[in-house]
């Protein structure tokens, strides 16, 4: 799978999606220290131990480069930047169950604009799974030469 480029200086804030969430009663937020053995054994259980990693590494960051979505104290799905390189997109995951109900792209959006807070002009996703999303929603554009990227030639355990 290819990397995307995101140019995070012309998206617009993600107003529409705050609201659509509010209104479902979901929050997005950054995740804080307390919380990271329960967001990582939670990735870990649905999206397994690679990204579970990537999970520990968000929250070793300041400020903490994990965003959750909750709903009465359940988290629903998280993404993570700045996590695999500087600039990263990614991993990113919701709950099987919570799927088509706009947290995945409320998730992606508010990482976006976290990501241009901090300074960040573009972003990355690496090695993108669903490129039409990412296409819509962000203007995602594909990396030419970018397949396999930074992920090439990566120690893969017994589990992978």
């Amino acid at each position: 799978m290819a990397d995307l480029l995101v140019k995070l200086y012309a998206l617009e804030p993600p107003t529409g999606s705050r609201a659509a969430m509010a209104a479902a009663g979901i929050t997005i937020r950054p995740a804080i220290a307390p919380e990271k053995r329960a967001v990582a054994q939670w990735v870990e259980e649905r999206f397994g131990d690679r990204w579970a990693s990537e999970v520990e590494v968000a929250f070793a960051h300041q400020p903490v480069g994990c965003l959750v979505a909750v709903q009465d104290g359940t988290v629903l799905g998280f993404a993570c930047h700045n996590v695999t390189a500087i600039g990263f997109f990614g991993p990113t995951g919701v709950d099987p169950d919570q799927r088509g109900k706009g947290i995945g792209e409320a998730l992606l959006r508010e990482t976006m604009e976290a990501m241009r807070h901090l300074g960040h002009a573009y972003a990355v996703i690496g090695g993108a799974g669903p490129v039409a999303f990412y296409e819509k929603i962000v203007g995602a554009v594909e990396i030419p030469g970018s397949t396999s990227g930074l992920y090439h030639g990566m120690i893969r355990s017994r589990t992978d």
